[in-house]
């Protein structure tokens, strides 16, 4: 890792597209307008629209959306003499950003759901029965390959029969919106978490049937291959929301805000995996006590991951819900700008 960074670093100097010495990043230049707006929060509507009618902008709905961060066009003190103002080039890039944090936060529990993939369905599939031949069983963790294979079947279908299909009945090209793409995918998300609890529960009396809720070291007589729909679900839902949220992520900004764009699409992953943590350890918390085991005990059979899996449904649920109202809204205000 090292010498690939030296080489990287190395070859920064021949890349195509460089910031130029009196051009900013775009992190600071769209730093700049919120930190500008923050310090002219006092200041009058009406300096506001004079700013605005100087620099020629008419008094259209695009204009008023998001208006605090129009103070961003004046000087602390008022008047372009005061200091330094933004462009209001500059103050439509912070606009465009700001407009995809709706989408961004409720997204977050999608991500949430993603990293239990490769951790409680994991725990869950060494508890179970994974000989396939005699001396041979399959890894808990190589199940997650069902995601991977998911896509690949499905993809082809989705491209080859699914959009013309749809292209034929809404007349867009790629037969649903980015949007649409992206509450598929949320939906089956949500599916997936339904699914897993179903499975887990039926885990769970597998292992009070046989006598072994207080024996984890021994295998529950229960097919590992039970895990295998909630894994084919959650591949589904792959297909529509992780190419939807790229392509809406790196088209919805300014041009020269695409690495902006890309930045959001994967600290959604990021954020989503301390949420993630930081659920687990609460919930840890309030359920282990007075005897009692919490949710996610390190004997699984005792635990309640059932519990937890509609508990994300739930939330899954409500996110759909939160992003359908946000998207109809972003919507209604692209047109309008």
């Amino acid at each position: 890792m090292v010498v690939a960074l030296i080489v990287f670093l190395l070859g920064t100097k021949t890349y195509r597209y460089s910031i130029k010495a009196d051009q900013k990043s775009p992190f600071l230049r769209i730093g700049n307008v919120y930190v500008t707006a923050f310090r002219n929060w006092r200041t009058s509507p009406s300096a506001i629209t004079t700013e605005q009618e100087a620099l020629g902008m008419l008094p259209h709905h695009g204009s008023e959306q998001l208006r605090f961060l129009n103070k961003a066009l004046l000087a602390p003190e008022g008047s372009k003499k005061g200091g330094k103002v933004c462009s209001l080039s500059e103050v439509q890039e912070a606009k465009a950003v700001l407009r995809l944090v709706p989408i961004w936060a409720t997204s977050l529990v999608y991500a949430v759901v993603f990293t239990q993939c490769s951790t409680f369905f994991t725990k869950q599939g060494v508890t179970l029965n994974r000989t396939v031949t005699p001396g041979f069983d399959v890894s808990a963790a190589s199940l997650q390959s069902f995601i991977s294979l998911t896509i690949v079947i499905i993809l082809p279908i989705y491209d080859c029969i699914f959009v013309p299909i749809a292209r034929g009945m809404t007349g867009k090209p790629s037969g649903i919106s980015m949007l649409q793409r992206i509450g598929t995918g949320m939906f089956f998300s949500a599916l997936s978490m339904v699914v897993a609890a179903l499975v887990e529960i039926k885990r769970l009396k597998t292992a009070q049937e046989f006598g072994l809720v207080d024996k984890p070291s021994v295998t529950i007589p229960m097919s590992v291959w039970w895990l295998v729909p909630q894994y084919v679900v959650f591949g589904a839902s792959e297909v529509f929301i992780m190419v939807g949220l790229q392509e809406f992520f790196y088209d919805q900004v300014p041009h020269e805000l695409r690495s902006v764009g890309m930045s959001l699409y994967l600290s959604i992953f990021g954020v989503g995996s301390f949420l993630s943590s930081f659920l687990v350890s609460i919930i840890d918390k309030a359920t282990c006590g007075d005897g009692c085991d919490s949710w996610f005990s390190n004997n699984l059979n005792r635990a309640h991951l059932d519990y937890f899996y509609w508990l994300l449904a739930g939330l899954s649920a409500l996110e759909l819900a939160a992003y359908v109202y946000f998207s109809k809204s972003y919507i209604y205000n692209r047109r309008t700008v």
